[in-house]
Parts: structure tokens; C-alpha cells; sequence
């Protein structure tokens, strides 16, 4: 990242390489839609190419670029809830009624992973998904260890409830 702050075009290509595939995985993750996914992608590197010199040398990488991932999700859904709510895609309605044999006996874990409020799911998503630490979520998300902490262990029980399993 630091190369990269200094114009080295060959850092910049190394830095877009090793961190497109898990910024991609965790717009992947909270949209379930490929192409809205790399919509998130282009803006998330056009905002790090604005924002590259305040990136601290020293400083954790990770936690800071999560943190502008975070903003152009938060954005991008922002801007985009008002034209969710108001219209139907039709690419979602489904062409014939399905059957209830064909569905597995459990939930799925993308509808799990939607009942659970925004904040806990984003730290799932870090944690398990993207497996950052504890430090590396709060930094992302702007809040401390120990509210990184309550989310995760609140969206645990939450689908611990939902599955119908004990602890």
C-alpha cells in the first residue's frame, strides 16, 4: 500500500489482485447479486485510489480498506432503497410454483443469515467470512472490541434459536 501511495503501478496491481477476491466475496455476501457485487467493487477501488494517501503506513491494512468497503455498501444501499421499495424485478419472480419436496427440511443459511439485523450479520461476515480478529472488525466498523463481541455472540444465539440447537 505503500508502494502504492507512491504511483508504483506494478504495487497497485499486486494490491488490486490480493484484496479484489475477499472485498469482492464480502459485497457477494451482503447483496447475492454478482453484478451488483462488482458494481461495489469499482466504486470501493475508486474510493481507495481517492483516499490512498490517508492510509498510515504501520497502520493494519486490512481494518482500513474493510472501513471504505463498509461506506460504499452503506452508500450504494442508501441510494438504492428507494427504487428497492417502490419496485419489482422481475428477474426475481419465479416462472412456476415450487415444490415443497424439492426444498430441503432446513433453513438455508443466506435466509439465516437475513433474518439477523444489519450490525450482527456485517460482524459474521467479517469474522467468519472474511476472517478478520476482533481488532480488525472494530476498526472496520468503527466501534469497540467489546460491541464486536455483543453482536457476534447475540447473532450466535440468534441462530443457534432458529436452527433449534443448544450451545
Amino acid at each position: 500500500m505503500v508502494a502504492y501511495q507512491q504511483s508504483d503501478q506494478q504495487a497497485a496491481s499486486a494490491l488490486v489482485a490480493q484484496v479484489s477476491p475477499p472485498i469482492f466475496q464480502f459485497f457477494l455476501a451482503q447483496s447475492r447479486n454478482r453484478a451488483e457485487a462488482e458494481d461495489l467493487l469499482q466504486d470501493f477501488w475508486l474510493r481507495i485510489h481517492k483516499a490512498r494517501a490517508t492510509f498510515r503506513p504501520g497502520e493494519p491494512l486490512l481494518p482500513w480498506l474493510y472501513a471504505i468497503a463498509r461506506r460504499v455498501r452503506v452508500d450504494h444501499y442508501r441510494k438504492t432503497k428507494g427504487v428497492r421499495e417502490h419496485e419489482i424485478v422481475s428477474e426475481q419472480l419465479p416462472e412456476k410454483a415450487a415444490q415443497d419436496s424439492a426444498r430441503p427440511a432446513g433453513p438455508k443459511m443466506a435466509d439465516l443469515l437475513k433474518s439477523l439485523p444489519e450490525s450482527q450479520r456485517e460482524v459474521l461476515l467479517l469474522l467468519k467470512v472474511s476472517g478478520m480478529s476482533l481488532e480488525e472488525v472494530a476498526r472496520a466498523t468503527g466501534v469497540s472490541i467489546g460491541s464486536v463481541k455483543q453482536k457476534a455472540h447475540r447473532a450466535y444465539e440468534s441462530l443457534r434459536k432458529r436452527l433449534g440447537t443448544k450451545p
